[in-house]
């Protein structure tokens, strides 16, 4: 028995036989063009056929699946049919470029564009860009990619990277789990996994050759594990885990459309992040009480040049009516030297994540802010969208922010064109400067979003990134949770909504320091909207703050873990 680990992308257990899904052979010898324009042809044939198959298998997942989801094939289809990004080949080909290089050449660079973005949502579309590579090469090559729609019963997948375009082909009667080599948790192939409701585990290192065909083993996609040829006890735990787990997943359900609550009735804010208009829709489907973070950064990214007003206008109004009048907080563009968008004219710089970038980029180039503030207050009539700031240091950024939102209000009202001038501007507590000076900020910032990842990270001077310093890269650090703590209370003494977008914020063994802290909204992702509400649930006030004041007497993170591992083991044994 042995057990391998990866990322824990979807939740569930799995028990079934290994079926390797070998990709077919794409490699190709680039050949000298002779005649342009029927390379030319040949390359406009291949893309066309690409998207006819296409358009089928996104026919085929609404069945299967759901529209949502057959929604992000469609984004294949349309991201291929761009006039820029075929222009590009077509450039190369003119050059005597043979198709399969012209197209490869143009999609890997897209995908490192995405890849430099530094956000997780935008870096996955990474993944999707050589997915279209891969389906056109196909076309090019006569090898269509491998169909996964026949599988055995209580088969379990496992193959170097599950494409969107394999994943349309999943018949979940017969696949029980999944297992790839690559992926992450915002992966379009894990969100297309927790759709299916199939637990998956990604990231699993050397999977195609350690796994041989039809291995017995049990896919954990809640803890990330996946153990091999189990033995008859670990079989039968595995077995009750799996019913206990869809017990919970059934009781989660019950708390669809309450508010979320403390037990001793407390009411706080749950809302969800997003990366753009159409996840909103995702958010509401999951009972969020609005949007906490929407990273607005998608809108430039996937463009090629920089978004209109109009372009930025519409896509924020879509997000603030899909959510019915429920707050929705847009982050401003969060962009730096490390993310490579040409047309904004960026310089490389050697260390991106403590330069020219998000709110100080924006302040010093008013024609793409000014852009994005007026597509924001014209939005604002339309919902109830709130402003906020990225990367803050210092009260000067926030009250100059201020100033150009009234100024540009004050356009519109001149103009005659609608829009909120009472938008709410608050500001992300991201950098140990922030959550130094909170208490002065809370004086001009109209609320604060923790956001942990990054907090943590400047907190702790380490990049989670490198593996030699990662053990560093802790929310449970001491450092982290006072500053964190402080904060919180900063805001509430000044009656400024404080909330956390963070990944922390979804986190059981913290949510009693937060109910303790006084966090007042709680941003998440989609998924994990029920699972939080209910752990915020299950604590009283008085009981989180009794744990904090424990905790918070602690000096390191690995006591810190500890404790309030063996707070939630007490009291779950107390309530069996």
């Amino acid at each position: 028995m042995v057990i391998l680990k990866g990322a824990n992308v979807s939740p569930g257990i799995g028990i079934g036989r290994i079926v390797v899904i070998e990709e077919p052979d794409l490699s190709y010898e680039p050949k000298p063009v002779e005649d342009v324009e029927a390379e030319k042809a040949r390359l406009t044939d291949a893309i066309n056929d690409y998207v006819e198959f296409t358009k089928a298998q996104a026919e085929q997942m609404k069945e299967s699946v759901g529209e949502k989801e057959a929604e992000i094939l469609m984004g294949h289809v349309l991201m291929i049919s761009d006039p820029y990004m075929q222009g590009e080949m077509t450039k190369l080909v003119e050059a005597r470029t043979c198709a399969e290089d012209a197209l490869t050449q143009i999609c890997e660079q897209f995908a490192m564009m995405f890849e430099a973005s530094g956000d997780e949502l935008t870096m996955a579309r990474a993944a999707d860009v050589r997915d279209i590579r891969s389906g056109v090469l196909a076309e090019l090559l006569n090898k269509r990619t491998v169909s996964i729609s026949s599988l055995p019963q209580r088969s379990v997948i496992v193959t170097r990277e599950l494409t969107p375009s394999m994943t349309a082909e999943i018949n979940r009667e017969n696949v029980v789990a999944i297992i790839t080599e690559t992926g992450g948790v915002t992966s379009h192939s894990a969100i297309l996994a927790r759709a299916l409701e199939i637990p998956a585990v990604m990231a699993v290192a050397d999977a195609c050759t350690s796994l041989p065909p039809e291995t017995l083993v049990i896919v954990n996609g809640s803890a990330g594990t996946v153990t091999t040829d189990p033995d008859e006890a670990t079989m039968e735990a595995a077995k009750n885990e799996r019913e206990l787990f869809r017990q919970e997943q059934a009781d989660l359900k019950k708390f669809i459309g309450n508010k979320t609550v403390t037990a001793d009735d407390k009411e706080l804010l749950l809302v969800a992040n997003i990366g753009n208009a159409e996840q909103a829709q995702d958010a509401l489907e999951r009972d969020a009480e609005g949007v906490g973070l929407f990273r607005s950064e998608f809108l430039f990214i996937e463009n090629d040049e920089m978004p209109t007003e109009d372009q930025q206008f519409e896509a924020y109004k879509k997000a603030a009516v899909t959510m019915k009048g429920k707050p929705v907080i847009i982050r401003t563009l969060d962009i730096g030297g490390d993310k490579e968008i040409p047309y904004l004219g960026m310089e490389k710089e050697e260390n991106p994540f403590l330069g020219f970038r998000a709110i100080r980029y924006c302040l010093q180039r008013e024609d793409v802010y000014r852009t994005q503030l007026r597509a924001l207050l014209r939005a604002a009539a339309y919902g109830d969208i709130h402003i906020m700031v990225p990367l803050v240091t210092c009260v000067d950024e926030i009250r100059e922010v201020k100033a150009l939102v009234k100024r540009y209000a004050a356009e519109f009202e001149r103009e005659g064109v609608k829009c909120n001038p009472n938008v709410e501007v608050g500001i992300m507590i991201e950098t140990p400067a922030a959550a130094v000076m909170a208490d002065a900020l809370a004086e001009e910032a109209d609320f604060f979003s923790i956001g942990t990842n990054d907090l943590t990270g400047y907190t702790m001077a380490c990049d989670r990134g490198n593996d030699s310093v990662r053990y560093l890269y802790s929310t449970y650090n001491p450092a982290v949770l006072r500053s964190i703590r402080n904060v919180i209370q900063a805001g509430n003494d000044k009656g400024i909504m404080v909330g956390m977008c963070g990944e922390a914020a979804a986190d059981p063994l913290l949510i009693p320091l937060w109910i303790a802290f006084g966090l007042g909204e709680y941003s998440v992702s989609a998924t994990s909207i029920l699972r939080t509400r209910k752990e915020i649930y299950g604590w009283t006030v008085d009981e989180a703050k009794t744990l904090a004041d424990k905790v918070m007497k602690l000096t390191t993170e690995t006591e810190i873990h500890d404790a309030l591992v063996e707070a939630i083991e007490v009291r779950e044994k107390a309530a069996e």
